[in-house]
C-alpha cells in the first residue's frame, strides 16, 4: 500500500477538541488542542517508536504580545471566542497534514453548510502543492469530512468599532516595505503586524520608524516536527490564508479597520496542472482567495450591525457598524513593477530578505542561515526583477555575488519563464513576466556597449529573444499596467496609482 493510503486508514480522524485563551504578563495566550485517533493497527505507518499509538495528541500556542484586559472587555467574549475558534480552524492544516485523514471532526464551535463547503474549497486550493508533491488523489469522493458535532450554535452579531487606522503584514520581503512606505508618506495612519518576525522583518520595522508594531508568536508541537522526521507526510500548507485569519483577530483586538495585505497580481498564476486542477503554490496570495476571504469575513468573522447606544454601558466604546476591510494593497500590480517602486527606497537594501531557504530548518535539521542562499528561483528573480532599476553594485552588495554569472542558474531561468518544467513552487512572478524581467536586465546590460554579457543574459540574447519578438514592446506594457480586479478602497486606490504614473 501506498504511504497515504496506510496512514489514512491507520489513522481516519482527526478532531479539533478544543480552543482556550488568556491574559498572562500582558500577552493574549491562545491554546488548541488537536488530537488524531487511530485503530489498531494491523499495518505499520511510516514511523516507528512512541508515535504509533492509536492516537496523536497536538497542542500549539499562539501569543498576540501586549494585549490589555481592557481590549479584550471592549471587543466581547462572544466575538473573541468566534475569531480564535476559526484561526484554529486554518491551524488545523499544519497537523492534519501529517496523515491526511479523511474526516476532519469539529468538536470546538458551529460551522454550518456554507462555511463546511468553504472550508473544503480552502483545502483543496490551499493544499494543492501538498497534493501534488505527495502523489495524493484529492479527488476521491468523500476524500475529506467536515463534520461539525455542535449542531447549533451562533456566530457574534457585531464588532469592535475599528477606527480608520491601517494594520500592514510585514514579513521581511520588499512588496511590504513598499506598502509601508506609499501609505505612510500619504499620512495613513498605520501600524506593522509581523507573525514570529524574523531578523529582517524586525529590521524593516525598525528602518520605517514603527516602534509600536503588533507582534505574534507562533509555537508549532514539537512532536509534528518529530512526525515529519520519521516519515509522516509534510508539504506546503497556504500560509498567507493563515495571516488572513491571524490579522483580522489582530485588528479587532488591536482596533483598526483596514487590513492591507501586499499580494500582487502576479500571484494568480499557477503553477501546473495536477488531476484535471491548476495548482499554485501562491493561491491563498491570489485574487481567487482574497475575494472568498473578504465574504467570508464579513459575514461570518467581522459582520456589523446598526449602531444602537442603549445596548451598551456608557463607560464602553460603541460598536459601530462597519466591519474590518482587508485587502491587498499592490493587487494591480505586478512584481516587476513593485521592483521598482522598492528602487526608490535605498535604505532598504540591505535590510529585506524573502529567499525561504535562509530559514527552513528542515523540520528542525538544519540551522537558519538568515541570509540570501543565491542558488534558488526566488533569489534569481528577486536579483533580476531589481537589476533594471539597481545599480549593479549595491545588488551584488546585497546578494554577495552576480546570480548572471552562476551558469548552474540557467536551468532555474528557463523554469522562471516555463521553458522546462514548470513554474518553480515559489512566490515569484508570471511566466510573461519573467521574460519581461530577464529582457529589461538584458536591455541594460546592452546600453552599456562596452560591458560584456553575464553568461544566463547572453544565453537569454541568443536563445530565448529570437522566440519572442515582441518583448521590448511587451516590457513598457506590463510597466504601465494596472488591474482593475483588486478590492482596493477608492482613497486606497488614488493612492497607488499616483506612485505608478
Amino acid at each position: 500500500m501506498k504511504k497515504i493510503d496506510i496512514l489514512r486508514k491507520k489513522y481516519p480522524k482527526f478532531v479539533y477538541k478544543k480552543y482556550s485563551y488568556q491574559i498572562s504578563d500582558k500577552n493574549l495566550e491562545i491554546f488548541f488542542d488537536f488530537q488524531i485517533y487511530g485503530l489498531q493497527p494491523s499495518h505499520h505507518p511510516p514511523a516507528s517508536g512512541p508515535l504509533d499509538s492509536t492516537s496523536i495528541i497536538f497542542e500549539p500556542k499562539v501569543v498576540i504580545e501586549n494585549v490589555k484586559e481592557s481590549q479584550i472587555k471592549r471587543v466581547g467574549k462572544r466575538v473573541l471566542d468566534n475569531l480564535v475558534f476559526n484561526l484554529g480552524l486554518i491551524e488545523i492544516l499544519s497537523y492534519w497534514k501529517a496523515t491526511c485523514s479523511p474526516e476532519i471532526i469539529v468538536n470546538a464551535g458551529y460551522l454550518n453548510l456554507e462555511q463546511i463547503k468553504w472550508w473544503k474549497d480552502l483545502i483543496i486550493n490551499g493544499m494543492g502543492q501538498f497534493f501534488y508533491e505527495n502523489k495524493i488523489d484529492f479527488t476521491k469522493p468523500n476524500f475529506i469530512k467536515i463534520i461539525p458535532i455542535n449542531v447549533a450554535g451562533a456566530h457574534n452579531n457585531y464588532v469592535a468599532g475599528a477606527r480608520d487606522r491601517v494594520l500592514v503584514p510585514v514579513g521581511g520581503g520588499k512588496d511590504s516595505v513598499v506598502t509601508l512606505e506609499i501609505l505612510k508618506r500619504a499620512g495613513k495612519k498605520i501600524s506593522c503586524f509581523s507573525l514570529n518576525p524574523t531578523e529582517a522583518a524586525q529590521e524593516i520595522m525598525r528602518i520605517g520608524g514603527f516602534a509600536d508594531s503588533i507582534i505574534v508568536k507562533r509555537k508549532i508541537d514539537p512532536k509534528l516536527l518529530e512526525l515529519n522526521r520519521r516519515g509522516f507526510l509534510n508539504g506546503h500548507t497556504p500560509f498567507s490564508a493563515y495571516l488572513a485569519f491571524l490579522s483580522v483577530l489582530c485588528a479587532v483586538i488591536f482596533d483598526y479597520k483596514f487590513i492591507a495585505f501586499s499580494n500582487e497580481r502576479s500571484s494568480n498564476e499557477g503553477n501546473l496542472k495536477y488531476l484535471g486542477k491548476i495548482i499554485n503554490h501562491q493561491w491563498s496570495k491570489s485574487f481567487e482567495f482574497e475575494k472568498k476571504f473578504r465574504k467570508y469575513c464579513r459575514k461570518y468573522l467581522t459582520p456589523g450591525v446598526k449602531e444602537d447606544k442603549s445596548s451598551f454601558p456608557p463607560s464602553l466604546p460603541l460598536r459601530g457598524s462597519s466591519v474590518v476591510e482587508y485587502f491587498s494593497f499592490l493587487r494591480p500590480l505586478y512584481e516587476i513593477q513593485i521592483a521598482k517602486l522598492f528602487s526608490k527606497y535605498p535604505q532598504y537594501f540591505n535590510a529585506f530578505l524573502s529567499c525561504n531557504e535562509a530559514y527552513k530548518t528542515y523540520s528542525g535539521t538544519k540551522k537558519i542561515t538568515k541570509k540570501w542562499c543565491g542558488n534558488c528561483p526566488k533569489c534569481l528573480f528577486v536579483f533580476a526583477s531589481l537589476y533594471p532599476f539597481i545599480e549593479k553594485g549595491d545588488l551584488i552588495k546585497i546578494f554577495g555575488q552576480n546570480l548572471f554569472e552562476k551558469k548552474e542558474l540557467l536551468s532555474m531561468m528557463l523554469e522562471l519563464i516555463s521553458l522546462k518544467k514548470f513554474k518553480p513552487f515559489e512566490c515569484v512572478g508570471t511566466k510573461k513576466e519573467s521574460l519581461v524581467t530577464f529582457c529589461l536586465s538584458w536591455k541594460k546590460y546592452r546600453d552599456r556597449v562596452s560591458v560584456k554579457l553575464p553568461f544566463l543574459l547572453k544565453y537569454f540574447e541568443k536563445k530565448i529573444m529570437p522566440k519572442y519578438q515582441n518583448l521590448e514592446v511587451d516590457s513598457r506594457k506590463i510597466m504601465k499596467s494596472w488591474n482593475n480586479q483588486n478590492n482596493l478602497p477608492r482613497n486606497f486606490e488614488k493612492i497607488l496609482r499616483r506612485c505608478i504614473l
